[in-house]
């Protein structure tokens, strides 16, 4: 039995969980999300907590037991708390600067890079070389913080480039490091 699987995940005051035939709909305060189950998986509502069971114990049932559950437990969480990913900028001259809704990076590059904010993603620039990404759903954040990053990867001579918050860069000496 998988171990996350058959832990239930706890719905808290304020939240309304709504399950309609494979469909799992979540509703909090700071948004809703939906999400589908896979077939051979089952979920229910018990003392309002949601209980996600599985009907054996062949692989495709087994993996998708614990990945049901925390997709779900992601779900809950999403809406009564968010998520959010904070980023870096190391390098002279590299900079970021919010243009409404959306970011504009300089990088190096001979021009700026407008990052446009997708539906249900709010960027916050704490300085002009800390900002943050946050929304509801955690898969997106995660997905829309990889791509920033991914305009200028830390390099590892120097360090320059965009990193997320608490990220150790593994340095190399270069040619000077015999």
């Amino acid at each position: 039995m998988s171990r996350i699987g058959k832990l239930p995940v706890a719905v808290p005051a304020g939240v309304e969980v709504k399950i309609d035939g494979r469909t799992v709909s979540v509703k909090g305060p700071k948004g809703e999300l939906t999400h589908g189950v896979p077939e051979p998986i089952e979920v229910a509502l018990e003392d309002g907590q949601i209980v996600v069971t599985r009907p054996n114990d062949e692989r495709v049932s087994r993996s998708l037991h614990g990945l049901t559950r925390t997709l779900l437990n992601n779900n809950v969480i999403g809406v009564t708390e968010g998520y959010t990913k904070a980023l870096e900028i190391v390098g002279t001259g590299y900079r970021v600067v919010a243009k409404g809704k959306d970011l504009e990076f300089s990088l190096g590059y001979s021009h700026t890079i407008l990052v446009e904010a997708p539906e249900g993603i709010t960027f916050q620039v704490e300085g002009p070389t800390k900002f943050s990404v946050s929304g509801i759903n955690k898969q997106q954040v995660g997905e829309i913080a990889a791509r920033i990053r991914k305009l200028r990867k830390p390099e590892p001579y120097k360090g320059k480039g965009v990193k997320y918050a608490g990220e150790q860069i593994r340095r190399k000496a270069g040619k000077a490091g015999k």
